[in-house]
């Protein structure tokens, strides 16, 4: 399919986007108006861009059916500050009740139920149900467009950051379960991110790694190997070689039972070292495929 903007219609291309675009963060942005009312409401626009100085951006769109803008766009202008509060799993319902449109002045507090506390260093409050607030300082306000869709992006200065002391894990780094964050997906869906969902990609070391175009060729093209499981086998910095003192009952036992079935062999091997992948000991999954003779790395 090719779809380009606005067709089959703009609230259409808007569902697609945001549904491939996903998932997103979740900014509860706190402001206040001239008459000093809150305003409370969910933005997934969202994201964080560079430490220092420590930048959050979100953004209001403008309303796909009559571009009208958001109470929050308008309070901002008028009173650059915002406290953008994190949405975790136990308050995720009350945040969708502050999405609805409510008219201007009514106390989206109130009608989420959520607790306002004082912030430190700006007006705007704090939502204590969140487990991270960040008070800021917005600097500048990029229109993207004026038509029914187009984009504010709110740019926003960190003056300091409020963080449960019970989210963090031993290290003082955020534990992905402690905190429970949810993300925005698509149409109604959502996504929580911790449990099973959280998962650990070993980040390359400072040495380079050998790249998918130095794995073997038939490591490279194996029918087993995912895209995944080949990426973490080039993620080593040297290629590995064959160890002949290196013992494995498993693999002593598929060379042993298929030593007159070659096809059948490499198969098992990689079978077997795709086990071993995902269970992080990517060298010994190098150790199992290295032993088949059509790696490159071993005579036949």
């Amino acid at each position: 399919m090719w779809i380009k903007p606005g067709a089959p219609d703009g609230k259409k291309f808007y569902q697609l986007l945001t549904g491939s675009v996903a998932p997103r963060p979740i900014a509860l942005a706190s402001t206040l108006d001239l008459d000093g009312h809150p305003n409370l409401s969910p933005f997934s626009f969202f994201n964080c861009f560079g430490s220092n100085p420590p930048m959050l951006i979100f953004s209001p769109l403008r309303r796909v059916r009559d571009a009208k803008t958001k109470h929050t766009l308008d309070n901002v202008r008028h009173i650059p500050e915002v406290v953008i509060n994190v949405v975790s799993y136990a308050m995720v319902e009350q945040t969708s009740l502050a999405s609805c449109e409510y008219p201007r002045g009514v106390n989206e507090f109130e009608k989420s139920g959520f607790t306002p506390l004082p912030a430190r260093s700006i007006r705007p409050f704090r939502v204590a149900e969140s487990p991270v607030h960040f008070e800021c300082r917005v600097t500048q306000v990029l229109e993207t467009g004026q038509q029914g869709g187009a984009g504010n992006l709110i740019l926003c200065e960190i003056l300091g950051m409020h963080i449960r002391q019970e989210i963090l894990d031993a290290d003082g780094y955020v534990d992905p379960d402690k905190i429970d964050l949810v993300a925005r997906m698509g149409h109604h869906y959502y996504c929580r991110a911790s449990g099973p969902s959280v998962m650990t990609v070993p980040k390359p070391s400072t040495e380079l790694c050998i790249g998918m175009d130095q794995l073997p060729e038939a490591i490279r093209h194996s029918p087993v190997l995912s895209g995944n499981d080949l990426g973490r086998l080039a993620s080593v910095t040297e290629m590995p070689v064959a160890d002949d003192a290196f013992e494995d009952t498993r693999l002593t036992r598929i060379h042993q039972s298929l030593a007159t079935d070659p096809a059948a062999r490499d198969k098992a091997l990689h079978l077997y070292a795709r086990e071993l992948v995902q269970a992080g000991r990517v060298q010994e999954a190098w150790q199992v495929l290295l032993s088949a003779p059509t790696s490159g790395n071993r005579d036949a």
